[in-house]
């Protein structure tokens, strides 16, 4: 059946302005790949230790919050466009701030512009899309979000290739300009692409200050909380990749690159499991997988390491989205502001836990650092150590999305009609 097109919808070409969406998305995620694997040359040029790390990367996820929120709230006045072109202007900024930073500080401040690029991508993206199809909003969302590991697969391969085939000595400024090739594609298809005109249209207009007070829904704000722990397992692992499994054995990009291809997979295919044992089913199926497989890791070297992180990477693969979508399905009242802040808590509780996880592996290898012990040695300890402690958080999961889980056929909300 033909979807319904409203007046602010008419004339537009949605195919181009999904696409401009997962373009954008994909610039989102390449900064999450290529900078975890650059945290050991950032740290080598800049004379930085692990925890200062921590910060400079917290940054993206303080960026991304501050950003959807502001964005969530002002959705329904701006509309999309000007949302997305400030995800440009952040995207632009960003990366060249980075490539000519002189330290700490503006690697700071290069870093949380870039985060609040990424914000503004979804506060503006999610919302357009499920408006632009609201008979197929669900599968729509899921297959725009296939592009956030898609993008993680992208950028860790091109940084692999960059670091094993360029001959320079330092080589993470040329990573870094990389992505300026699709921040200017989706740049310029904004400028080229006519948006919808929610303003011209009160069928896509809802009230602000309605979906503020559906905000402290208890069960809200219960989602809100686990998505502090989600969006660290699968963050909090994905970007210390390189410092965590260095002198296992195993490729830190390539165990990035398998993990982002099996999430991309996995997402796009998430329908029928869905409705096989229903998003709170979904969600304890990862939080065991994700805990399995951060266990795993913490044992593993050598050839091991990629067993242990397809593992890992079939639990978190289904954790974002699926959060997402369960508060657009079983929470509608909240709206575009619904959507952006429980995005933008996921990504700040990730990025609080950051500089956490880098006191942690400095700590652990002052800790395990014994007379006789070769540097590798000690690095290989500190490094399973320290995913031991994340280890805490899918478990907590598991818990917390069993009761969910047990509790399902209490919840008085419903799916949200369309």
């Amino acid at each position: 059946m033909a979807e319904a097109m409203t007046g602010a919808h008419v004339g537009i070409n949605r195919n181009r302005l999904f696409w401009l969406s997962c373009i954008a998305l994909i610039v989102t995620s390449m900064t999450f790949a290529l900078r975890a694997g650059m945290m050991e040359d950032l740290g080598s040029e800049f004379g930085l230790e692990n925890e200062p790390l921590g910060w400079i990367a917290s940054m993206a996820f303080f960026g991304f919050p501050a950003a959807t929120v502001l964005g969530g709230l002002l959705y329904n006045s701006i509309g999309p466009k000007k949302i997305m072109i400030l995800a440009f202007l952040g995207h632009v900024a960003g990366l060249l701030l980075t490539i000519f930073a002189g330290g700490f500080w503006g690697l700071m401040i290069s870093t949380f512009l870039v985060g609040f690029a990424n914000g503004s991508v979804e506060a503006g993206a999610n919302p357009m899309i499920a408006d632009m199809y609201p008979d197929n909003r669900t599968t729509m969302l899921n297959k725009f979000h296939v592009w956030f590991p898609g993008g993680l697969a992208i950028g860790a391969l091109a940084g692999y290739l960059i670091q094993n085939y360029v001959n320079m000595a330092s080589t993470w400024q040329l990573e870094i300009a990389i992505m300026l090739i699709p921040t200017l594609i989706y740049g310029y298809m904004i400028f080229t692409t006519k948006f919808p005109d929610i303003q011209s249209d009160t069928t896509l207009k809802t009230d602000t200050i309605e979906n503020l007070k559906a905000l402290f829904a208890p069960l809200f704000i219960i989602m809100c909380v686990l998505m502090t722990i989600t969006a660290t397992t699968e963050l909090g692992t994905n970007q210390w990749v390189g410092p965590l499994l260095e002198n296992t054995g195993a490729s830190a990009l390539i165990v990035l690159a398998m993990v982002s291809v099996i999430m991309a997979v996995g997402r796009y295919f998430a329908g029928p499991l869905v409705h096989a044992i229903n998003p709170t089913g979904v969600l304890l199926f990862s939080a065991i997988f994700s805990a399995i497989g951060i266990y795993l890791l913490s044992i593993a070297s050598g050839n091991m390491v990629y067993l242990a992180a397809i593992v890992f990477a079939i639990g978190v693969c289904y954790f974002w989205p699926t959060m997402v979508g369960f508060v657009s399905e079983y929470l509608p009242q909240t709206g575009a502001l619904g959507l952006s802040v429980i995005g933008g808590i996921g990504m700040m509780g990730a990025g609080m836990w950051q500089p956490v996880i880098g006191r942690w592996l400095d700590a652990a290898k002052t800790e395990l650092s014994e007379p006789g012990m070769t540097e590798q040695a000690v690095n290989l300890a500190a490094g399973q150590a320290t995913i031991g402690k994340i280890l805490y958080f899918p478990v907590v999961l598991v818990v917390a999305f069993l009761v969910i889980f047990a509790m399902r056929k209490k919840f008085t909300i419903g799916p949200a009609n369309d």
